[in-house]
């Protein structure tokens, strides 16, 4: 078994078919999404290829280190991850063309009026051990 990482992107991917943000999205819409990820993800757990899965706050910030001493800088000059990354799912199993299959399902789950988003996933294998320098 292998773990894949499927990453839904806010923008930075091609095109939805149903491009419609969520924020417009009535409640009625953005329940039946959510219900629709969750029942995949308990789909998911019964076969027992569900790792993990977390949707994004919009709120974060970047950081990073600049010098013994002296405070971290926060906020540079790069697209934030909380207007890119949405959330993830992290699958276990057999195959990447399984990973594919899985991702192609959940790229589905319903948008406004109630249709299929067709979003774009990122499907990223996760590495099973730090890679190594050779000279």
């Amino acid at each position: 078994m292998a773990k894949y990482l499927l990453l839904k992107h806010y923008r930075g991917a091609p095109e939805a078919v149903n491009p419609v943000p969520m924020d417009q999205w009535t409640q009625e819409e953005v329940r039946d999404h959510v219900q629709f990820m969750g029942d995949f993800a308990d789909r998911l757990r019964s076969s027992g290829e569900f790792v993990d899965e977390r949707a994004l706050s919009p709120e974060g910030t970047f950081v990073r280190y600049d010098g013994e001493g002296r405070p971290p800088v926060t906020d540079g000059p790069f697209a934030e991850t909380k207007d890119l990354i949405a959330g993830w799912m992290v699958i276990d199993v057999d195959t990447y063309e399984r990973a594919l299959a899985l991702a192609a399902e959940l790229s589905a789950a319903p948008g406004a009026g109630g249709k299929p988003i067709h979003e774009w996933l990122e499907v990223r294998p996760l590495l099973s051990a730090s890679p190594t320098v050779t000279e």
